[in-house]
């Protein structure tokens, strides 16, 4: 009966839709949507089925990530597929409406990061640029590598922060330090990082040490909550973090920003945005893939709500720019260069991190590419004296050379 149903909707999609996929069954049987077809997608048992009926995002990705389905083609090709099916295949699905409860408590925050970040770092420096940098790069002109947009996001942040000797930075989810070094060899700030993975923290500090770096830069394993002192940073920044802080938590977060910036500081939120005005998830299931496998209780807020909470904290926002398309680019070059690297990166994970891996970047990126999911860089500045703004009256020295 299930099999039945399956392939009646299977003939009723390639009468709506010529789509490169072939369908195969563990019992031999092929189903080709269309004359050429360049993505294979194998189901290997009977009760593997279920996630075809009215399937989404979330279904199927959580068939491949158990091993129920197998893949053979180009992972953007298969996502793109994926898509078709949830569309064309399923039943429409809405983004969730943001939870009314706060799952994020310091511990459970904390669990959270070590999930997504302590992997291993071997495997992120497979696909990450030369420096690490788990965030979205900067592109000039589109051209440019992996690596060199990663050195032009760092300056372009360390240029809007208007670094300058002598300036202490914060960090705020520090990554492998990327940015602090950056900061401490190329402005002569004094920087400090702060994350909850272990994995992070111990590579930063290796690196910050064989750069000789250790008097002007450190990273330290830490909550931004319990960051001590008022008043203590000329300048912070937080980059691809406020995604973990939790709508509920974003007073808190940005309260904290301000408690520790200096009178006449600059800060800068560089984060994961929804395009939903009402701050709902991303919607065919691709959220609740998100939620369940790569980023637990992961939240993202409409740029309206954040630049409200970043106001109400005592936060003049000065400047905000887009960069969805700028990370639909960094996300291709990350699962291009794991989908080169799949054998060493197997060696690091196993089978079904792989399989959430590859799902992951290349799902971001046809998400980013699609405009179901957005971010900002917000520029905040924290001035008693509204008169006394530390900004110029133009962009222009954002641009210098």
């Amino acid at each position: 009966m299930l099999l039945a149903r399956v392939e009646k909707a299977i003939e009723e999609l390639k009468a709506r839709a010529a789509l490169p996929l072939a369908i195969e069954l563990w019992n031999g049987k092929r189903y080709a949507l269309a004359e050429r077809t360049s993505v294979t997608l194998r189901i290997q048992r009977a009760d593997a089925l279920r996630y075809f009926l009215n399937p989404d995002l979330g279904k199927l990705g959580e068939a491949y990530v158990e091993g129920l389905v197998d893949v053979e083609g180009p992972i953007a090709e298969a996502l793109r597929a994926a898509e078709h099916l949830a569309q064309h295949f399923g039943a429409a699905k809405k983004g969730r409406r943001p939870a009314l409860w706060n799952f994020h408590s310091k511990k459970r925050d904390a669990e959270a990061i070590r999930y997504h970040y302590d992997v291993s770092n071997d495997f992120y420096a497979l696909w990450l640029d030369r420096e690490m940098v788990y965030s979205c790069a900067y592109f000039k002109t589109g051209e440019e590598d992996i690596h060199v947009a990663q050195e032009q996001k760092l300056d372009h942040i360390c240029r809007k922060l208007r670094l300058k000797p002598g300036d202490k930075l914060l960090d705020i989810g520090c990554g492998w330090g990327s940015l602090v070094r950056w900061a401490a060899k190329r402005y002569g700030a004094d920087a400090t990082g702060i994350t909850l993975s272990a994995n992070q923290c111990a590579l930063a500090n290796e690196r910050i040490k064989a750069e000789g770096l250790s008097e002007r830069c450190r990273v330290l394993l830490r909550d931004y909550r319990d960051e001590p002192g008022d008043g203590v940073y000329d300048k912070i920044a937080s980059v691809g973090m406020f995604e973990h802080v939790g709508l509920k938590n974003l007073p808190v977060y940005f309260g904290a920003i301000h408690r520790l910036l200096k009178d006449g500081g600059i800060a800068m939120n560089h984060g994961l945005t929804s395009v939903d005005p009402e701050s709902r998830s991303v919607g065919l299931g691709a959220a609740d893939f998100i939620e369940k496998y790569v980023f637990p209780h992961g939240e993202l807020p409409h740029i309206s709500l954040a630049l409200k909470e970043m106001s109400a904290a005592g936060l003049e926002v000065m400047d905000v720019e887009t960069l969805r398309l700028h990370y639909a680019k960094t996300l291709w070059q990350w699962s291009a260069r794991l989908e080169a690297k799949l054998d060493e990166a197997r060696a690091y994970t196993g089978e079904k991190r792989l399989r959430i891996w590859r799902t992951y970047l290349a799902g971001c990126a046809h998400a980013f590419d699609q405009g179901w999911v957005t971010i900002h860089q917000a520029l905040g500045v924290k001035a008693s004296n509204p008169k006394a703004n530390p900004l110029p009256w133009t962009r222009e020295w954002m641009y210098e050379h």
